[in-house]
C-alpha cells in the first residue's frame, strides 16, 4: 500500500511540474496565434495557426521584414510585417519601397504584383510625413504593413507600433500541416 501511495504522489508531482513548465513556456516564451483576415496573404492565410516567440525582442531588436503580432487595440492583435525601424525614412513611389532614399526589394509581394492588372499599383504612393506628420520612424516604434496592401489595416491607418505593444515575432506556421513552415 505504501508503494502505491508513493507511486501516486510521484505521478502527481510529475504532472504538476509538467503543468508548471507548460504555463511558463506559454505565458513567457511562446504563444500560439490564429490568423483572422486576409491582410497578410499570400504569406499567411486566414485560419493559419502560428507560433509566436515572445522573448526574442527582450534580447534583441526587431529587424526589417520580421513578421510580428502586436496589440492593435484592447480587443485585437494584428499580424504585420515590419517595414520601418526607428530612424528610418519610409516612402513608396511607383509601387516601390524606399528606405532612407534607397530602393528596397520586397520579394514576398511578387505574387500579388503578378496578379495586378496593367497600370495598377499594389501600394499607393506615400511618405511618412503624408500619413503620420513625421519625417522618420520615432524611437521605440516600428512602421508595419500587411503583405496584402490593398486589404490591410496597418501603420498607414493606425500609425506607428510601440515596441511595448509587440507580442512577439512569428517563427512557425504549424497549421494546416501541409503548409508547415519556419518563418524567417
Amino acid at each position: 500500500m505504501a508503494k502505491t501511495k508513493n507511486s501516486f504522489l510521484e505521478w502527481v508531482k510529475a504532472i504538476g511540474i509538467a503543468l508548471l513548465i507548460a504555463f511558463v513556456v506559454r505565458h513567457f516564451l511562446f504563444t500560439n496565434y490564429v490568423v483572422y483576415g486576409e491582410s497578410m496573404m499570400p504569406t499567411i492565410q486566414e485560419g493559419n495557426r502560428l507560433i509566436v516567440n515572445k522573448i526574442n525582442y527582450d534580447i534583441s531588436k526587431p529587424n526589417r521584414f520580421d513578421l510580428i503580432v502586436f496589440r492593435a487595440n484592447e480587443e485585437e492583435d494584428y499580424i504585420k510585417r515590419i517595414i520601418g525601424l526607428p530612424g528610418d525614412k519610409v516612402e513608396y513611389r511607383d509601387d516601390k519601397l524606399f528606405i532612407n532614399g534607397e530602393p528596397v526589394p520586397e520579394p514576398y509581394l511578387e505574387r500579388f504584383r503578378d496578379e495586378l492588372q496593367q497600370g495598377s499599383q499594389l501600394t499607393g504612393d506615400f511618405t511618412l510625413k503624408d500619413i503620420t506628420k513625421k519625417e522618420r520612424v520615432p524611437e521605440g516604434t516600428v512602421f508595419v504593413l500587411g503583405d496584402n496592401r490593398l486589404h490591410s489595416i496597418d501603420s498607414r491607418h493606425i500609425g506607428f507600433v510601440p515596441f511595448e505593444n509587440i507580442v512577439g515575432e512569428v517563427n512557425l506556421r504549424y497549421w494546416p500541416v501541409s503548409e508547415f513552415k519556419v518563418i524567417q
